[in-house]
C-alpha cells in the first residue's frame, strides 16, 4: 500500500537523486532542506513499503498554491503514484486554505499534461522559454 507523508531531511538524499534523474535542473539537496523547514511550504513523499516512489512540493503565498518539483521513480511511473501525491498536497493545501493551485510544465511533457487535466487543472497560457536544457516553454496550469 502506498501511503503519503510530509518529506523529511531523512528523505532528502533519495529526492535530490530522483531530481537529478527526473529534471534538466535539478534542486540541490541543501534546496530541499532550506525548503521544508520553511513556514509557507509543504513537501510530501509516496512511500510503499519503506521505499520512496516520489516526491512534490508546494509553496503557499495568500491563498494559492504553487505546485513545484512532481517527480515520480521511473519504476513506479503509471500506478498513480504522481496523481496520489497530488491529490494528498490539494487535500492537505486546502485544509491550509489554499483556493486555487497553479504549476509549470513543459509544453511537450504530454503525459504530465494529461495526469494534470484529469486533476482538473487547465491550460491558462504559455512562459515562453521557461525551461533550460533544452529550451522550452512552458505550459501555465490552474486549477481555481
Amino acid at each position: 500500500m502506498i501511503i503519503y507523508r510530509t518529506m523529511t531531511p531523512e528523505d532528502v538524499p533519495f529526492i535530490s537523486r530522483l531530481e537529478e534523474e527526473t529534471f534538466s535542473m535539478p534542486w540541490s539537496p541543501e534546496s530541499f532542506l532550506q525548503m521544508i523547514t520553511k513556514e509557507d511550504t509543504r513537501y510530501y513523499v509516496a512511500e510503499e513499503d519503506g521505499q520512496l516512489l516520489g516526491g512534490c512540493g508546494l509553496w503557499m503565498i495568500a491563498g494559492e498554491g504553487n505546485i513545484t518539483n512532481v517527480a515520480v521513480a521511473k519504476d513506479a511511473r503509471r500506478r498513480g503514484v504522481g496523481t496520489g501525491l497530488l491529490l494528498h498536497l490539494m487535500k492537505e493545501g486546502d485544509r491550509e486554505g489554499v483556493t486555487a493551485y497553479t504549476l509549470e510544465v513543459r509544453v511537450s511533457n504530454e503525459a504530465a499534461i494529461r495526469m494534470y487535466e484529469k486533476l482538473g487543472f487547465v491550460s491558462e497560457g504559455i512562459r515562453p522559454g521557461f525551461y533550460e536544457k533544452p529550451m522550452e516553454d512552458a505550459m501555465i496550469m490552474w486549477k481555481r
